[in-house]
């Protein structure tokens, strides 16, 4: 998978993003991508192969660890990367079509443009923006919910019990460094957490921010009518 390619996609967002978006990234690509990258992939990189069973009935050892282990973490991690990633591209690409439509109606109408900032959140860009943060903050409790409900909660344990066809009987498997995988299932855990927390805090920053700016302008049209108003009452 190319990470730096992802990066460079979404490196963009960055320029449209508030403070709460820019510390969201920063949470994927430093505590979520590079651990995954640089840890977590090698961690779990022998999963299978040094899955042990007490038995040595072929086949057992296969049939357990695909009961106990039916999605490999790692695999769903590069999912849920992958899925709370692209929203921020909808952003993007919303941007790029209102710079596109800008340079043509410059072009077509003598160097008048149609946007005075088209990476400004207004219009359907502000609701572009705050769908995605809605994409986002679900895809990352999908994915939490996905790993709670498969695993039974996010503790990794050093015994499972396994008693499924062609096992002989009820067999002892045990999985390699199963407390640093249990680190690492709770670090990205709450690093999801976060990035939950950070999306919550940001939709509720624009919405705030759209509230205060639509009283705001309601103030001043109620100040200039009054104003309107009391200009005219002396010339009745």
């Amino acid at each position: 998978m190319n990470w730096s390619a992802l990066e460079a996609l979404l490196s963009g967002v960055n320029k449209y993003s508030t403070v709460f978006g820019r510390v969201w990234l920063s949470m994927v690509f430093v505590f979520r991508v590079m651990v995954f990258v640089v840890a977590a992939q090698r961690v779990w990189g022998d999963e299978s192969k040094d899955f042990v069973c007490n038995t040595a009935q072929p086949g057992c050892n296969n049939v357990c660890y695909d009961s106990i282990f039916p999605i490999s973490h790692i695999r769903l991690w590069a999912l849920q990367l992958i899925f709370v990633t692209c929203p921020s591209l909808m952003v993007v690409g919303h941007v790029k079509y209102r710079e596109k439509k800008d340079s043509q109606y410059s072009t077509s109408h003598h160097g008048k443009h149609l946007y005075a900032n088209p990476g400004k959140k207004r219009g359907g860009l502000w609701w572009t923006y705050l769908v995605s943060l809605i994409f986002k903050a679900s895809f990352d409790a999908g994915f939490l919910y996905i790993l709670y409900h498969i695993y039974d909660g996010y503790d990794m344990p050093r015994l499972s019990k396994c008693s499924l066809e062609p096992c002989p009987n009820t067999v002892d498997c045990f999985i390699s460094r199963p407390t640093e995988k249990k680190i690492f299932t709770l670090f990205m855990v709450v690093s999801s957490a976060i990035c939950i927390l950070m999306c919550i805090c940001e939709m509720i920053y624009l919405i705030c921010k759209r509230i205060s700016k639509l009283i705001k302008r309601r103030n001043e049209a109620e100040r200039r009518l009054f104003a309107q108003q009391h200009e005219m009452t002396p010339l009745a």
